[in-house]
């Protein structure tokens, strides 16, 4: 064949798209004389709220804060588990961790790479026994108490079968939507109070969030926490700033009504937002749909080009009820149809200007989670061979439909070179 037709300057994997808006809010911030959480952090809550469509939620400095808050809200502790995926970063169990908690995973969906529902029933079946209206685990005695899934690239998980098991097992729910900002499912954003159903309201739930750098929305870094119970969530806002009883005070004690008295309530946590971030926040909240419309037509490009080869797989078409917020792109080889492995594959782009990235190395081949775990290969075949053959290409908005057209020839043509 002849030479791949290259991009002119490296395609970055996923540079945040900012404009003048952006710009001058944050710059109108560092001229107000208040930098910390204030009265924008409090504007940006408010817009993020009626966006998902909840009462109430907390503005925090990263996702990892965000899930932290759920689980040590929820009283997580020792003896208790947390069943999630081993496809995710470090920040989905790690929190478990820190409350001397246990995470157990179970496998993915392979088409989605979410937490497979129908895994987690087998885990519950197999692996655990009924103690007093709870799983138990049989062998290290852990009480199962949560479900954290994970909205693997704004893939919505399919919550209804989660909350089945939710209800069946007694057990709470944290969502991870660190990619799903803008997702939705039975056509509710993810968040919405009412993606719980009314045969779970004694179950407490979370939904967190993430802003950072490369997300849908970004705010550098930041975070955000809601949950259909009003009272859980502020005890979240309390905790997530010291555990100050009423931390909404804070920023406004330097005000001319303000007030230098305050009352720490708890041993809380420095998790608060920025208004430098809220600024950046407030309006690409504002751009968030035409974001992830361009995300969408990326992904319809890759489709075109890439579907029918028939050595790789592209992402599945989403159900009716899904709506995909395209943080990610997860195309995966098929490595028995090439002459090249995955990660050459990766540097074959990158010699052809394209930047790509593997998300995620599964959890339980990461030395800290294998040695403490004692999980080996082989424990998760589906995310072990999802992993093995994924590459995830570009797919922000700050691309152009023509550039991105052009990663698509420059993967089918790589893939044509190369094909056994």
């Amino acid at each position: 064949m002849g030479t791949i037709n290259a991009p002119e300057k490296f395609v970055a994997f996923a540079p945040p798209l900012m404009g003048d808006e952006e710009i001058n809010e944050v710059a109108d911030t560092l001229r107000s004389g208040w930098l910390t959480t204030g009265p924008k952090t409090e504007k940006f809550e408010k817009s993020l709220c009626e966006y998902i469509g909840t009462n109430k939620g907390v503005p925090v400095n990263s996702c990892t804060s965000a899930l932290h808050l759920a689980v040590h809200t929820l009283g997580l502790g020792p003896g208790q588990g947390v069943i999630t995926t081993p496809l995710t970063f470090a920040s989905t169990a790690h929190v478990i961790m820190y409350q001397q908690a246990r995470p157990y995973f179970a496998d993915i969906d392979p088409e989605t790479g979410n937490l497979d529902p129908v895994e987690v029933r087998r885990f519950l079946e197999t692996e655990c026994e009924d103690f007093n209206g709870r799983p138990r685990h049989k062998l290290t005695g852990d009480l199962i108490t949560t479900l954290m899934p994970v909205h693997y690239g704004g893939h919505a998980v399919d919550l209804e079968e989660f909350w089945q098991i939710a209800v069946k097992y007694n057990l709470n729910m944290v969502e991870d939507a660190a990619h799903a900002i803008g997702s939705r499912y039975k056509n509710l954003p993810i968040g919405h109070p009412e993606l719980r159903p009314e045969e779970a309201s004694h179950l407490k739930s979370f939904t967190t969030f993430s802003f950072y750098a490369t997300k849908n929305l970004s705010t550098g870094e930041g975070g955000f926490i809601s949950g259909p119970d009003d009272g859980l969530v502020e005890r979240a806002r309390v905790m997530s700033m010291y555990g100050i009883s009423d931390s909404r005070r804070i920023w406004g004690r330097y005000s001319p009504k303000g007030t230098w008295v305050y009352d720490v309530a708890d041993l809380g946590f420095k998790y608060n937002m920025m208004d430098i971030q809220a600024a950046l926040g407030l309006h690409q909240l504002a751009k968030l749909p035409d974001f992830i419309s361009r995300r969408a037509a990326h992904a319809e490009t890759y489709n075109k080009v890439l579907s029918g080869l028939e050595d790789l797989v592209i992402p599945p078409k989403t159900k009716p009820d899904i709506g995909h917020a395209w943080h990610l792109y997860p195309l995966r080889l098929k490595p028995e149809a090439l002459k090249i492995g995955r990660d050459e594959f990766i540097e074959t782009l990158r010699d052809h200007n394209v930047g790509s990235s593997v998300l995620f190395i599964p959890l339980h081949y990461h030395s800290y989670y294998r040695d403490r775990l004692e999980y080996q290969e082989g424990s998760f075949p589906q995310a072990e061979n999802f992993f093995k053959n994924l590459i995830n290409l570009p797919v922000a908005p700050a691309h152009s439909p023509e550039l991105i057209r052009q990663v698509a020839e420059v993967v089918a043509a790589i893939l044509e070179k190369h094909r056994k």
